[in-house]
């Protein structure tokens, strides 16, 4: 910082501190102002434009130094000039103090900012850049924040001088008439009966409102901005239409169909989407054929001195597809025209805002839904084009098992299916390019989980990144980079598992400018709205979220707020999200856990318990484990919880619903549990948070108590 920008630093801060010091703000309070009303608007009679110099010059440096006091100023300024003459002094002296603390803040502090934090600002400065003027006049519309700060956080952006200026000048003009008015009626307050005067509750009430009306005008501004260019259709032929099949699709028009909306529904593929055909469903099929050959291997555990069971692997996948054709009637064409719902198999291309065609036909709608869902992502390593590499799209058309198999990839798909091939007879590598598999685990979950891999023979190499494949003598071998040594892996067959990227060209995004964010996501507000206030995006096109559960969650919300948006809004709310890593063990969790609550800078106490001590684990020969609970120090409000474990999906639910309806540990413990199951164990976990959180002060006296008790003594009872 220079020289300049220190001093003008320091006499700023100088005046703040004489402005305190001398208390000055004792003469910007509403008793002052009664006490010499009339003392000013006779030195205003007597010198009018001395009077409003004086004012104006006050005005401008109270704002331009963001003094508190604006507020009261401008009520003085309707009680001494009246409406019209007290409008157009604090309307520019108003303009010119947030222009002078704008241009401060951009000398001193904008510079520093930008340099230090360029990077997370890059899309703010994007947007200001843009639509710097719009967002401006919609905040001065709707004062959210206080104007002081507001005149401070815009001198950090790239916005024209100028347009801060003229902006400010109109958008302050309706809050400013509303507060001037306001105080013309104070001016006419005599005494506390004329508090009850029709012009004062008048204008109290115009102050009460305005933020509403100003909100609802800023809205119609910027659907009229937004919708510009587009022809708004007579009539419709839905009120809704959704892109999508899958489960945030087929939830949607559900809901939609239930209050009896108009709704079509577009699917080019299947009905159900990824869960049903490609991902969840048939995963966990194999899951559970898998389970039962671990369970042959493990019969000495269960008394048996010998078990084996012949297979036949092409067996094993018409099993899962046979799954799959069982629930199918669940998310099919049929039952969904039962409840009403139009469905139409086709490509769909969102034309405008009220429009989408499919088919060659045009479909005219009120609201669309966009739940065009997310598929593999395929890193772009040289070679792995000639690999005829599997994906969880295409995995489930295979009948042969490969000897040798590369799983690409440690996160939650990957670790499933690498241990179901391995239990299959498959030679399983497993490369991850981060430090540990499941990485948004904590370590000793991640820890936990690659011991077991590790331990059923899947070769688990971590730090291992993938820099290219090769086919040499008809072999195929992928060559890693292992802290700077060249690693070569051979293999039969490869399984890309890197993660999921959101569906979002081919269906009209681009030609409606219709924004995403830097996860490849459709970009939505808060109530999941694109940049077109009818166009709605939920699942995982939507994110941040990639789960079926996640995705029916936010269908609610897309749902009712394309139908009844108009009327009221509602939140899209991912307070407690749960997810679960289907490995065995499996893995639960949710709400925070410690490597997030360290990042966020939450304070938590850990309660562990471990499984190996339950009974009914003990007797299930699945004694291993934990749960993991995080609370408020010093409380019994669950932040967050982890359950490795047997059946850890289903037991995590209770922790769920605690954390939903707020509900502590000591509910938890309060709650009868079935003996002897595996639910005991949040019970049990509750117990040890229970006894960590003894007060010992008490209990000994308590102890006295007893020990008096043994002495045959009685206790008084009072009557």
């Amino acid at each position: 910082m220079n020289i300049k920008k220190v001093l003008l630093a320091v006499l700023i801060l100088s005046l703040i501190y004489l402005f305190f010091t001398f208390d000055l703000g004792q003469y910007l309070n509403l008793h002052y102002l009664k006490s010499q009303q009339q003392v000013m608007v006779a030195h205003y009679n007597a010198h009018p434009v001395q009077t409003l110099i004086t004012y104006f010059a006050i005005y401008v440096a109270v704002t331009g130094l963001s003094l508190p006091g604006a507020t009261l100023l401008t009520l003085i300024a309707g009680a001494i000039f009246g409406l019209a003459w007290g409008l157009v002094v604090v309307s520019f002296a108003s303009s010119l103090g947030a222009t002078l603390a704008f241009l401060v803040s951009r000398f001193v502090f904008r510079d520093l900012v930008q340099r230090r934090f360029g990077d997370n600002l890059e899309a703010i400065n994007r947007g200001i850049k843009k639509d710097g003027a719009f967002y401006l006049f919609t905040l001065r519309l709707v004062p959210a924040i206080p104007f002081f700060i507001l005149n401070l956080a815009m001198g950090l952006t790239p916005i024209r001088t100028l347009t801060f200026y003229l902006v400010s000048q109109v958008g302050m003009l309706a809050g400013t008439l509303v507060y001037v008015n306001a105080g013309t009626q104070l001016a006419e307050l005599e005494s506390l009966q004329g508090i009850l005067s029709p012009g004062l509750i008048f204008s109290f009430v115009l102050l009460g409102i305005f933020p509403l009306l100003a909100k609802k005008l800023s809205e119609t501004i910027q659907a009229r901005r937004i919708f510009r260019g587009y022809t708004k259709p007579r009539v419709f032929d839905a009120n809704l239409v959704v892109i999508g099949a899958g489960s945030a699709g087929l939830v949607s028009a559900y809901i939609a169909a239930a209050v009896k909306a108009k709704v079509i529904l577009i699917e080019k593929h299947k009905m159900g989407g990824d869960c049903l055909n490609t991902g969840c469903v048939p995963s966990k099929a194999l899951l559970r054929s898998a389970k039962y050959l671990k369970l042959i291997d493990r019969a000495q555990e269960f008394g048996f001195k010998t078990a084996k069971v012949d297979f036949d692997f092409s067996e094993v996948m018409e099993r899962v597809q046979r799954v799959i054709e069982k629930i199918e009637p669940h998310d099919s064409v049929e039952r969904y025209s039962k409840l009403g719902v139009e469905c139409l198999q086709g490509e769909a291309k969102i034309t405008s805002p009220y429009t989408v065609e499919v088919n060659g036909r045009t479909l005219r709608t009120r609201s669309i839904i966009i739940a065009a869902g997310a598929r593999p992502f395929v890193p772009p390593i040289k070679g792995i084009e000639d690999m005829a590499y599997w994906t969880s799209d295409n995995l489930w058309q295979i009948r042969r098992r490969p000897d040798r198999l590369v799983v690409l990839g440690g996160g939650p798909i990957g670790c499933e299916l690498a241990q179901a091939f391995t239990r299959f007879g498959v030679q399983v590598t497993q490369v991850e390019m981060l430090p540990r598999i499941m990485i948004r685990e904590d370590p000793e979950i991640s820890q936990m989980i690659m011991e077991r891999f590790r331990d059923e023979g899947i070769d688990v190499r971590v730090e291992h990144e993938a820099k290219r494949f090769i086919i040499e003598n008809a072999q195929k071998t992928l060559i890693c980079d292992h802290k700077g040594t060249e690693v070569r892996i051979e293999f039969d067959e490869l399984l890309v598992a890197v993660g999921r990227i959101a569906n979002t060209q081919g269906y009209g995004l681009e030609d409606l400018d219709i924004s995403l964010t830097s996860s490849h996501t459709v970009e939505v507000n808060e109530y999941l709205q694109t940049r077109f206030p009818n166009i709605y995006a939920c699942g995982d096109v939507a994110g941040p979220y990639q789960f079926t559960h996640t995705a029916a969650h936010q269908a609610w919300y897309a749902a009712i707020n394309a139908l009844f948006g108009s009327l009221r809004q509602y939140k899209a709310d991912y307070s407690v999200i749960p997810w679960a890593t289907f490995t065995d063990p499996e893995v639960a969790r949710v709400g925070l856990n410690e490597q997030e609550a360290k990042q966020r800078n939450i304070n938590y106490e850990i309660t562990r318990y471990g499984l190996d001590d339950l009974d009914r684990a003990i007797a299930d020969e699945a004694a291993h484990g934990l749960i993991k609970v995080l609370t408020v120090p010093g409380k019994d409000k669950i932040l967050g919880a982890i359950i490795v474990g047997e059946h850890a999906a289903e037991l995590i639910a209770e922790y769920v619903s605690a954390m939903r309806h707020g509900l502590g540990m000591n509910k938890i413990l309060g709650t009868i549990h079935i003996y002897p199951t595996l639910t005991e164990a949040n019970k049990y976990a509750a117990g040890a948070w229970k006894r960590a959180h003894v007060p010992q002060g008490l209990l000994k006296w308590v102890k006295r108590y007893h020990r008096w008790r043994r002495n045959n003594h009685e206790p008084t009872v009072e009557k």
